[in-house]
């Protein structure tokens, strides 16, 4: 599996396995992110969960260390209250970058391999999450997450409720205040069954009529196509380089979209999704040989649309509102981006900095600014524009807009009033800002005291 790609596992007992010598540990999370107490943290000091639904198995497979430590889940014995299992691993000594090809690995009881993970871009994170079981519309699915911590198992303990008082003892932090939760746009209702379905939007603006404050990427007019269920989407006639390619899908199931290379092979996912009804922007580029070939599995009517990149919406100072992937573009000075998501899923943001890059047939190397799961509160700093800001995955309902905003230090940019969101976005109203909770500042002595409380009893 590719980092953040998630399928769906039988409701069975299962056992996980984390390799490479990684220690392993368990945390049992509530809907809210948050354990309920330090029995829901399984590790080697506290080997079961209460409940005995995960359990640390011990090094090897019977025990002749191999450097792998196995967990036993218990699918259909884990409390209802309970929505996520987190699947840790963290280092004894060094970073992630220093571990030789660390992976987790889900196993039905038959020994049938069911999911893996293989972690290719550990760098100085000293723990990570691995991997996540989740509920999912009455099951279960395994998702592959790679997210570490540098501050390690200090500051994963701590994001998710655990702390440790002097004595040694694991805590459980109150919940922070927290503005009251955005309401989750209405589900779109379900079109009555015709003989041909399609799906009716608004006609998309020609090129011209796109603000002059974004000069990267060629303008055309364009292009759009329906259709229903799975497709091969052919696009000729468009430049090379960087483009949007705006998807609206009425209907249940899995949505995949992926581009095709030379040989008609699958190349870049852009879509992973089992959300209903969806709808999102994606970033992806038009090749220098051959049209733009795109692969297309859903199930239910569908509208595909590629958009130059000037398209895509402006970020201000103002809300910007949807619930979906997004390619939004940062034309002013640098400034911090503010982001709200309430989603349950995966929150990917990449940044594409654009100034002093001269090559219009291509992105840029990006760089990742949020990689987290479940709602977020998030404020990243942006360089000077021009900057792509890439939602490239956000299953739910989010904001975004611009703080402490500097003017830029060349000519002055405009800042139009942003275009209407794609079509079938639902409003999301604006909360009243809630200061965000001050987090005192780490110490080496507060990480070292997490690690030997999570080790606690380990030979």
């Amino acid at each position: 599996m590719i980092k953040g790609g998630n399928t769906f596992v039988p409701s069975v007992p299962l056992r996980i396995a984390v390799r490479s010598g990684l220690d392993a540990s368990a945390l049992l999370l509530t809907e809210g992110g948050r354990v309920r107490g330090d029995g829901d943290v399984v590790f080697h000091g506290a080997p079961v969960h209460p409940s005995g639904a995960v359990r640390l198995a011990g090094d090897g497979d019977g025990g002749e260390g191999d450097g792998t430590v196995w967990l036993e889940v218990g699918l259909t014995a884990i409390e209802e209250e309970i929505v996520r299992v987190l699947v840790v691993g963290s280092t004894d000594s060094g970073a992630m970058r220093d571990v030789a090809g660390p992976s987790v690995e889900a196993f039905a009881p038959d020994g049938t391999s069911i999911a893996r993970y293989d972690v290719t871009d550990g760098g100085g994170e000293t723990a990570m999450v691995l991997a996540e079981l989740y509920r999912r519309a009455g099951g279960w699915k395994f998702r592959a997450v790679g997210q570490g911590y540098v501050d390690g198992l200090a500051g994963l303990a701590t994001d998710h409720g655990v702390d440790v008082a002097e004595d040694g003892q694991a805590q459980v932090q109150a919940p922070s205040a927290s503005p009251e939760p955005l309401p989750v746009p209405a589900p779109v209702p379900t079109p009555t069954p015709t003989p041909t379905p399609t799906l009716v939007v608004p006609p998309p603006a020609p090129g011209p009529a796109y603000p002059a404050d974004w000069s990267f990427g060629a303008v055309f007019e364009p292009y759009e196509q329906d259709g229903r269920d799975n497709d091969v989407i052919t696009v000729d006639g468009l430049p090379q380089g960087p483009v949007i390619v705006e998807l609206t899908l009425e209907g249940g199931g899995y949505t995949g979209l992926w581009t095709l290379d030379q040989r008609n092979k699958k190349k870049d996912n852009l879509v992973n999704s089992t959300e209903h009804a969806f709808r999102g922007r994606l970033l992806t580029e038009v090749p220098g040989r051959g049209p733009l070939r795109l692969r297309l599995q859903a199930e239910g009517p569908w509208q595909l649309r590629v958009l130059p990149l000037a398209a895509g919406r402006r970020l201000t100072e103002e809300w910007l509102e949807w619930g979906g992937p997004d390619v939004l573009l940062h034309t002013a000075g640098t400034a911090d981006l503010a982001i709200r998501y309430r989603g349950d899923d995966n929150l990917i943001v990449h940044l594409y900095e654009l100034a002093e890059y001269n090559d219009p047939t291509a992105l840029p190397g990006y760089e990742n600014a949020v990689n987290e799961i479940g709602r977020r509160r998030e404020t990243v700093p942006l360089p000077e524009g021009p900057v792509i800001v890439h939602l490239e995955m956000a299953d739910g309902p989010w904001q975004a807009r611009l703080k402490g905003l500097r003017p830029h230090s060349g000519p002055p940019m405009p800042m139009p009033t942003p275009p209407p969101a794609p079509a079938a976005a639902a409003p999301i109203p604006v909360p009243a800002p809630v200061p965000a909770p001050v987090s005192p500042p780490e110490k080496v002595s507060e990480v070292r005291k997490v690690r030997d409380w999570l080790r606690r009893g380990k030979r």
